[in-house]
């Protein structure tokens, strides 16, 4: 079968590998159908970052069954999204379903091999039937689509809420849908870039556009001085973080959601303003898939196309051999990217067409 070996760094070749054995006892064999690119895989790509090589990655990931398993009620041809985390079973975090939490667990495109391949054995568990009017490559979207909307789970979403998220890429602007989804009245989202703002417009926000004054003034003129009862941090920047807690309102709460780039240093001033206006910093990691029919995953399946658009984030979707030109150009920047997808099983390639002829492949975003 064909995979895209990342051999070093900014070195991957699509060859031919085996196929790979079986995680569990009990795992199924999938066709890899769709994969989302995410910032981390452009770092272990472009600079190394991660568990060393060589690595297939991809952890955003729709797939299609390619062997019956009654046991678990699969049968081949079903459509499936898959959830990367490979917990101990032995792990305490693990007993109680909070597997992204655990000390030692595994995972798909990080740790071990991932989807840009085309086929991976996966645990039940980590299957999660896609509805029909979801497409392979929306179904790649639900990974990104599940940590945003676990991030704003966290917050309690106050009467009347105002809130703020900082970075219009996709992570903020499905964290910005689901803010709306759970009950905030008023969701603003900041970006430097034009064509992000121009997709949060798109999907009906607010947006503001930081320059000379920064997101933090420009949030306090908006809300005529009294600020965001919650800020979400999607940008992964120390400066868009201290901007975030100088923009939110007297108990307030602030979510940092993007992994930072750099340090963070928190001046006597904000550590003064957190105290004094009481606010609450929550953090946020991955996703949960328990308690099934009721998790995460469960809730963003049953969203997805209806309540959540995660269609106009898509900005490119590429075959599975142009993996080397689409990492190289993703890391040196040379054309604007959104999200970038690759159509890996027939079927998905299959949906290209229909994708490049819909709102988000307009000249003017690509």
């Amino acid at each position: 079968m064909r995979a895209a070996v990342l051999r070093g760094v900014r070195e991957i070749d699509v060859v031919d590998v085996p196929r790979p054995e079986r995680t569990t006892p009990d795992a199924i064999r999938v066709r890899i159908a769709a994969v989302g690119v995410c910032g981390s895989d452009v770092l272990r790509f472009a600079v190394g970052k991660g568990y060393g090589f060589p690595l297939v990655l991809g952890h955003e990931l729709s797939g299609i069954v390619a062997e019956d398993a009654p046991d678990h009620g699969y049968r081949i041809g079903d459509r499936v999204a898959i959830f990367p985390c490979l917990p101990r079973n032995d792990d305490p975090m693990s007993e109680i379903g909070e597997y992204a939490l655990g000390d030692d667990y595994d995972y798909f495109g990080s740790r071990r091999d991932g989807g840009l391949q085309e086929e991976l054995s996966v645990p039940p568990r980590n299957l999660f039937r896609l509805p029909e009017h979801v497409s392979l490559i929306e179904g790649a979207m639900i990974e990104p689509a599940g940590v945003a909307l676990h991030a704003v789970r966290r917050v309690a979403i106050p009467t009347n809420a105002t809130a703020l998220v900082i970075g219009a890429g996709p992570i903020g602007l499905l964290a910005a849908q689901w803010l709306r989804v759970l009950g905030a009245v008023r969701v603003v989202v900041a970006d430097l870039d034009p064509r992000k703002r121009a997709v949060a417009s798109g999907l009906g926000f607010e947006t503001l556009e930081p320059g000379d004054r920064g997101t933090d003034e420009l949030m306090i003129e908006l809300t005529a001085g009294r600020g965001a009862d919650i800020a979400v941090e999607a940008s992964g920047r120390a400066v868009t973080l201290r901007q975030a807690i100088t923009a939110t309102a007297h108990r307030g709460q602030v979510v940092l959601l993007g992994d930072l780039a750099d340090d963070l240093e928190l001046p006597k001033e904000l550590v003064s303003r957190i105290l004094r206006r009481e606010l609450t910093l929550l953090g946020t990691w991955n996703a949960k898939i328990t308690p099934r029919g009721q998790s995460d995953w469960d809730m963003v399946i049953a969203s997805i196309g209806r309540s959540v658009n995660v269609r106009d984030l898509v900005s490119s979707v590429s075959e599975l051999e142009s993996a080397p030109e689409v990492f190289a150009g993703l890391a040196d920047r040379s054309g604007w990217s959104n999200k970038t997808i690759f159509a890996v099983a027939s079927e998905a390639v299959e949906e290209i067409a229909e994708f490049r002829s819909s709102a988000s492949w307009t000249a003017e975003r690509r």
